[in-house]
């Protein structure tokens, strides 16, 4: 155990969003009301150019271990398989006398059994499972409604530490989870924030995946502000990030998804408006939250000391699930998702959504805040992806990554660690990165990217992709990086080369998988 000048070592808070657009905050071009995010956003760096891997299981795998998620899953790009090969940031940091804390949504091994106090967290309390009621994610309160899940009795477990609750009914009536997740990221703080050790919190939200419910003071924040529809929204989210600098205009931008109807023929209008209103308070409401998090930070004297991330496991979501369309979304008694023609609004400029290779499903923002060592306000255009998290905190904690971990030999890192690009060096970036979820593929080396939507199929959520669309498309991300150029016809070489380069990757996974 590695502990020396462990007071220089940073404080980590990593903080993740659940199925955030490219373009929902203000600081990325949003008109959602995030200040405490904008504000860490002005005083520390913008990533444009950041990936993850297109769905919440298969991120998560990623972000805890350095390591394709591939390499990992019990299945591919499936949940991390108990013990085995890997090991996670919390273990890494464990080992290194970090104190390590979670909160928020795991997805990452409760179907093996495994939760987060098995991985390396000292303490944790939160969502074990995927999504989940917001106001009650159990049984029917006295004088309450009965809470809608997303199939009947589709209940999903909850941890405290060790233990597993299932059903979980919050016997508070004001319960939310968003909320839930703040304040026991508080009491943490509270607990653990003036040790002689340096903390690690891993604050994984829900928010802003479906179902879509929040408080009807922030709900009303936002009713009526989408009334102008998803074409002119994306139109305006548009040109504020090409003003930001996050995107360069001669990309163009991505024409409305076929998914997605012209807002003008659209009816219900006023139902359309409505979810994304509560979207939007989701987003808000998060946001609030993490402002009591860095304020806390801040009375603890922590701030100086403290690197803050932020991001989200995956682009915007275009699943429809309307359990309830004889209610306003919202409550505890509705069950319904944001839909394609908000979600493509959210992941503009890019092409597609969660669950999908191209850019919108896999392209999505990272902001990083560490006083006096990033430079406010900065944009960074170098490449990252979430398997980079690992080594950068290993790197910044002074822990050392192991071979061997509760005797298993554990595979190498992929991930490079990003301490480089947020001290505002130039890193020696990734080679190449590689992608595979339902048969979407993608690679992308240098400025060229090749992407498939894969043999016929139902995409995430219904999304139906015709026969035909196995074939590598190809684009060169410097001069179009919303893919609208397809190139592979004039450079078939060039697919070649990436073609070989991503089988090779593929079948290396699986060997590693293999030998669990």
């Amino acid at each position: 155990m590695n502990r020396g000048n462990i007071a220089r070592r940073p404080n980590i808070v990593l903080i993740m969003a659940d199925d955030l657009g490219f373009c929902d905050l203000g600081c990325y071009g949003g008109e959602i009301h995030t200040p405490n995010l904008d504000r860490l956003a002005q005083k520390g760096v913008r990533f444009t150019h950041f990936y993850n891997n297109a769905v919440c299981v298969a991120t998560r795998a990623s972000l805890l271990t350095g390591l394709y998620c591939h390499q990992v899953g019990k299945k591919l790009g499936g949940q991390l398989q108990a013990g085995s090969n890997n090991v996670t940031f919390a273990e890494v940091l464990k080992e290194a006398g970090y104190r390590t804390l979670m909160v928020g949504k795991w997805h990452s091994g409760h179907g093996n059994g495994e939760k987060p106090v098995d991985r390396g967290f000292e303490r944790y309390w939160g969502l074990l499972s995927g999504c989940s009621n917001y106001f009650n994610p159990g049984q029917k309160r006295r004088g309450e409604p009965e809470p809608v899940h997303k199939s009947p009795h589709d209940m999903r477990p909850w941890g405290d530490d060790d233990r597993v609750m299932l059903p979980y009914t919050p016997e508070d009536p004001n319960f939310y989870s968003t909320d839930a997740f703040t304040q026991h990221a508080l009491d943490f703080l509270d607990q653990y924030g003036r040790e002689d050790r340096p903390f690690l919190l891993y604050m994984a939200h829900a928010a802003p995946h479906f179902p879509m419910q929040a408080w009807p003071q922030d709900i009303a924040h936002y009713q009526g502000n989408y009334m102008m529809g998803w074409d002119e929204l994306r139109k305006q989210r548009y040109q504020r990030l090409v003003d930001m600098g996050l995107i360069d205009e001669k990309w163009g931008r991505s024409e409305r998804d076929d998914a997605s109807p012209e807002w003008e023929g659209a009816t219900n209008k006023e139902r359309w408006d409505r979810k994304m209103a509560v979207y939007a308070a989701m987003v808000d409401r998060m946001d609030q939250g993490i402002g009591k998090v860095l304020d806390k930070i801040r009375v603890l004297g922590q701030e100086d000391n403290t690197l803050v991330l932020f991001l989200s496991d995956n682009g915007g979501c275009g699943e429809n699930i309307d359990n309830t369309p004889d209610r306003a979304p919202g409550d505890v008694n509705t069950y319904t998702t944001v839909d394609a023609p908000w979600a493509n609004a959210s992941n503009t400029p890019f092409r597609k959504y969660k669950a999908f290779d191209h850019e919108g499903g896999i392209s999505t923002p990272l902001i990083a805040y560490w006083p006096n060592v990033i430079e406010p306000g900065t944009i960074t255009h170098q490449i990252g992806h979430v398997i980079d998290f690992l080594p950068t905190f290993a790197e910044l904690g002074g822990a050392n990554y192991p071979s061997h971990f509760n005797g298993h030999d554990i595979l190498p890192l992929e991930g490079k660690s990003l301490a480089p690009t947020l001290r505002g060096e130039e890193r020696q970036g990734h080679d190449s990165l590689f992608w595979e979820l339902a048969k979407c593929r993608a690679v992308r080396k240098g400025n060229w990217k090749a992407v498939s939507l894969g043999p016929e199929r139902k995409g995430y959520g219904g999304h139906y992709i015709p026969a035909g669309y196995e074939n590598w498309e190809l684009y060169n991300m410097e001069a179009d990086r919303c893919e609208l150029n397809d190139l592979s016809s004039k450079h078939p070489e060039i697919v070649k080369e990436l073609d070989r380069m991503w089988h090779k990757w593929f079948e290396r996974c699986q060997r590693d998988k293999a030998e669990q």
